[in-house]
């Protein structure tokens, strides 16, 4: 299919435009104008990039792209040497970064939820990104952190009682371990996100509400793969999301 279809009809779905975000979303970097197969990722990493074409991508679409607010914008290192590979090979780069964490369907935040048998109640947060609700079983928090490692496949750490029963939850994917007094006014349990920061641990000791950060790049995998899955199948193309190993 032609690039700017598939470029439309994902700022369809998703809405970039409508998002005051750290990037711009959408196109960043223009390669080949039809698109056969199409490689997705949480990161535009230089091991992505080369695992993809040699795939044999057209495009790549991920969560995580270039030209972040605030950044030297001199194509130059790091940066010069990832455009270098795509124009190379002439692949598309697209990303969307807090329009994939908000969306209700394919978003990180909706998809992390069905991994962890979470159940969305309302949205608080920048944008409305974050979720709260509740778990669809309660159980202790030591027990929730073995659910964790097994279906993130990354050990969470967690600050809390593991015997404290958790009923109600907050999540939100990424880094946004700055929303938990947001959730602690909600009068959750417990909050998981990606990240931790050095404060959470002082307001999780005394509220009472346990913090759990997950992994950056483990919360963050499923919205894109289910993303990828739609497009794939809407316009029958090739497809596959190349994962990578991150401690973060």
């Amino acid at each position: 299919m032609r690039l700017i279809e598939f470029c439309d009809y994902i700022e369809t779905m998703l809405e970039g435009s409508r998002f005051k975000d750290y990037c711009p979303n959408g196109l960043q970097v223009e390669g080949k104008p039809e698109i056969g197969r199409f490689a997705t990722a949480v990161t535009a990493s230089q091991s992505v990039l080369e695992a993809a074409s040699h795939w044999g991508a057209d495009a790549i679409l991920v969560h995580h792209g270039y030209f972040w607010r605030g950044e030297n914008v001199a194509i130059t290192g790091i940066k010069k040497r990832r455009i270098a590979h795509l124009l190379q090979h002439d692949i598309s780069l697209l990303a969307y970064h807090l329009p994939l964490d908000a969306h209700p369907l394919w978003g990180n935040n909706t998809q992390l939820a069905k991994q962890l048998d979470f159940v969305e109640q309302g949205r608080f947060g920048e944008q409305d990104i974050a979720c709260h609700g509740s778990l669809l079983q309660p159980q202790r928090l030591g027990d929730l952190a073995r659910m964790l490692e097994q279906k993130l496949r990354r050990t969470p750490q967690v600050i809390g009682d593991p015997n404290t029963k958790v009923v109600r939850i907050a999540w939100c994917s990424g880094a946004a371990q700055s929303y938990f007094e947001q959730a602690v006014a909600l009068g959750v349990d417990a909050f998981l996100t990606g990240e931790i920061s050095e404060q959470n641990v002082h307001v999780a000791e005394e509220t009472g509400v346990a913090f759990i950060a997950a992994g950056h790049h483990a919360t963050e995998r499923y919205g894109i793969q289910m993303l990828g899955q739609h497009l794939a199948s809407r316009f029958t193309l090739e497809h596959h999301f190349f994962d990578q190993q991150n401690p973060v």
